[in-house]
């Protein structure tokens, strides 16, 4: 059995991009492969305001990610929220909603909220509003994201990504014949990240 692990941040607009190729990839992997998500931690716990210089950059990524791929953002966050540089939070929500075997549509509700919605993941209170949306138990959900087994998880997933043979996020790396490979996204055509993949395990 081989692995490819996929290295992300649900606030990583970049990881938004990607979202449509990557699923039709994870779709499509060949017999024998498994995918895994690792969370990678762009951007510990603040609660401070997110730098001048910050807030004025993040915008101009999502303009070029909008140009390039056609993806959608709801520039309404930069002037409806209170933006603070902390992905921590957001990371360890997808780790407590996988308890609830709902790792994908944390993810997922996640992004939709950060980059359609002008919500802040940062907020606790948001992340909880997103666990009931998803119909998970929110009571147990914000128990599981308090707690020091999820901070545990969040930082062994950390550590692994800073081990891993990968340059910022998103990034594949297939774990094949005992050793990890790093694997090309192509954020337009999902075909030749497949057809890496399928010389990689041949």
């Amino acid at each position: 059995m081989n692995t490819l692990y996929y290295f992300h941040d649900p606030m990583c607009s970049w990881c938004w991009g990607y979202r449509p190729e990557s699923q039709l990839l994870f779709d499509k992997l060949p017999k024998g492969v498994t995918r895994v998500n690792v969370l990678g931690g762009l951007a510990p716990d603040s609660d401070e305001p997110m730098p001048a210089a910050l807030r004025e950059a993040i915008p101009g990524t999502w303009r070029r990610i909008e140009n390039l791929l056609g993806t959608k953002f709801n520039y309404d966050f930069w002037t409806k929220c209170a933006p603070r540089r902390s992905t921590y939070p957001a990371c360890r929500a997808v780790i407590a909603a996988a308890k609830q075997g709902a790792e994908e549509e944390m993810i997922h509700a996640i992004q939709r909220a950060y980059y359609l919605q002008a919500r802040n993941p940062s907020d606790l209170e948001m992340l909880a509003e997103l666990a009931a949306e998803i119909g998970l138990d929110r009571s147990r959900f914000v128990e599981d994201i308090r707690s020091a087994g999820v901070e545990d998880e969040l930082q062994r997933q950390i550590a692994f990504a800073l081990q891993a043979p990968i340059s910022g996020f998103p990034s594949l790396a297939l774990e094949a014949g005992s050793r990890l490979h790093p694997v090309a996204v192509d954020y337009q055509d999902h075909r030749r990240t497949l057809d890496e993949i399928g010389k990689l395990v041949a």
